[in-house]
């Protein structure tokens, strides 16, 4: 037995066994786990699991395993409940165990729930949040492949352009590169299409056919669309990810409702015709003009508060990019940075919020150095602070800095004083999403990875010094055994 599928089994067993999962899923490091009965969950015991680096209760059981792993762990679990990643595990098993009170009970609360949910704004927020999070997740391993390859012929340019290469024999392999780096990025809308429709209940290929018309690649050379409204040209692309995203939305809002009237018999041939039609109108003389305007002046308005807020800003993104992960707001950002790097070539925020980690990362060596009599804090410590390093941060925010308390607010702080370096120095952007902490040095564009360096290490050090001096609880430092 390998040793993921050795983590998959222990957290099965820790869970109250294969029978207690409804559903498998993942993202870039949990393993998402759907609960039938929660008490059954020994939670103490599953974060003891080897391999299993904390464990986070929302809408799903999240166990956290790390990046690459993960993949692994949810194939091995899946695999030993004979399902799918995603697939309904025992679909009828509810039916089948539970008695009529216990399923009529169980229907009471599901309907107090729903009701409560319709009265809560907030829960239709984190509904949306989590559905912005599902499109764009299955897209960041792309994204960082591209956008390291983009780095490497960015490198490989700019020593050309120095002379210390020949450009007869490298430019060639510099245009290879290109080729490779723009399959993700030239069709990136259709992608984002694809996955919104997915999300939202309607049929992918017209998702992606939707977000293509976006790219007006069917315009004969020389040929222009002209707006109805304003008289300008629309341009391929305009309205960016933002548009692509609405644009879908409702096209399976549309979808759907047709579904509802047109006969079986006719539905292939009329549903995806009238869709197509009228969401592609739609797109053209609505949606592009409208979000292009939108994009545009959010891009502009976050890189002009970067630019001229400079130190300030940094400091409060870097401090306040943490408490935003936790509350699952960050995932809103996610959109924002793909069509910063659409517009500009690179996003000026993600460097600046990836100082968020660094300060985990700091305070956790001073809870390390000052707690070292505390074995299994400093394990945990051990465990988290590789992947730390590397960005990943959710093993030392639950596992070490958010159950002590004061370590969290002191690493924020770090990160701020991370960010108002960043800040300071502006202009120092990534070309593409993905990675935070060193795994992001490759793809700061331009150049100007020293200035990103500097600001990593000033987090370090922020979270450090603030954690040892102010931010280490006296129980954590007592002497504690495995």
């Amino acid at each position: 037995m390998s040793k993921e599928a050795e983590i998959g089994r222990k957290i099965f067993e820790n869970v109250g066994g294969k029978e207690n999962v409804s559903r498998i899923a993942h993202c870039m490091t949990r393993v998402r786990l759907g609960i039938r009965d929660p008490e059954k969950v020994d939670l103490d015991q599953l974060k003891k699991v080897p391999g299993v680096l904390g464990v986070v209760e929302d809408e799903t059981l999240q166990v956290i395993v790390g990046p690459g792993v993960v993949n692994k762990v949810a194939a091995a679990m899946a695999e030993e409940a004979g399902v799918k990643i995603g697939e309904v595990i025992n679909e009828n098993l509810d039916a089948e165990q539970k008695s009529g009170k216990e399923l009529v009970e169980e229907k009471a609360a599901a309907t107090k729930a729903s009701m409560k949910a319709k009265q809560n704004n907030q829960s239709s927020f984190k509904k949306l949040l989590k559905s912005i999070s599902n499109i764009f997740v299955p897209l960041i391993p792309g994204f960082v492949g591209a956008g390291l390859i983009a780095g490497i012929a960015a490198i490989l340019t700019n020593n050309i352009t120095a002379g210390n290469l020949d450009a007869g024999t490298w430019t060639q392999y510099v245009d290879i590169l290109g080729v490779i780096n723009k399959g993700i990025f030239a069709f990136l809308s259709i992608y984002v299409g694809i996955n919104t429709a997915n999300e939202f209940g309607g049929t992918p290929v017209l998702g992606g056919g939707i977000a293509g018309i976006t790219m007006l690649s069917g315009l004969a050379d020389g040929h222009t669309i002209t707006n109805i409204f304003t008289g300008d040209a629309i341009l391929p692309g305009q309205g960016g990810i933002i548009g692509v995203l609405f644009a879908v939305w409702l096209m399976c809002v549309l979808e759907k409702s047709l579904r509802k009237f047109i006969p079986n018999a006719i539905d292939i041939i009329v549903t995806p015709t009238i869709v197509m039609l009228v969401m592609g109108l739609i797109t053209i003389f609505l949606i592009m003009p409208v979000a292009g305007l939108i994009s545009e002046g959010l891009v502009s308005a976050i890189n002009w508060t970067i630019e001229v807020g400079g130190l300030f800003s940094g400091f409060v993104l870097g401090t306040f990019f943490l408490p935003m992960v936790m509350l699952g707001l960050h995932q809103v950002l996610t959109p924002i940075h793909v069509e910063m790097i659409a517009q500009t070539g690179a996003t000026l925020l993600l460097p600046i919020l990836a100082m968020a980690g660094g300060g985990q990362v700091g305070a956790s060596i001073a809870l390390w150095i000052r707690c070292r009599k505390n074995k299994p804090l400093v394990n945990m410590i051990k465990g988290g602070l590789p992947v730390g390093i590397l960005g990943i941060g959710e093993p030392l925010i639950y596992g070490v800095t958010v159950p002590l308390g004061r370590p969290f607010i002191t690493a924020c702080l770090g990160g701020g004083i991370g960010g108002a370096v960043i800040g300071a120095f502006g202009n120092i952007g990534a070309i593409a999403i993905g990675p935070s902490g060193v795994a992001l040095i490759p793809l700061i564009a331009g150049g100007h990875w020293l200035g990103y360096v500097i600001g990593l290490l000033a987090a370090y050090l922020g979270g450090f010094v603030l954690t040892y001096f102010f931010g280490t609880p006296k129980d954590a430092m007592e002497a504690v055994n495995e």
